[in-house]
């Protein structure tokens, strides 16, 4: 499991690129490039990092169940995603 100050850290930007999106919206068609650089850094969504809902893992990052690759596969294992079989051929 990821460290909880990692995950905070994660969802502060989230909150910091949702407070400053109309803004940097309205500098960038402005073309107002020196306005945009005097927003805070964590303003751009790009350092926003997808993380795993259950573990809080950003490597092996799945979008569509939104988990990495481990808690995807024991959650299919254990039967929790519906839809979802092992392959056997």
């Amino acid at each position: 499991m990821a460290k909880k100050s990692w995950i905070e850290r994660n969802q502060r930007k989230e909150r910091t690129v949702v407070k400053y999106a109309e803004r940097r919206k309205e500098l960038k068609e402005a073309g107002d490039y020196a306005g945009l650089a005097l927003l805070p850094r964590n303003a751009s969504p790009v350092r926003v990092v997808n993380r795993c809902h259950v573990t809080g893992r950003r490597h092996g990052f799945i979008r569509k169940f939104g988990m990495s690759r481990i808690a995807f596969r024991e959650a299919a294992l254990s039967g929790m995603i519906p839809g979802v079989t092992k392959a056997s051929w």
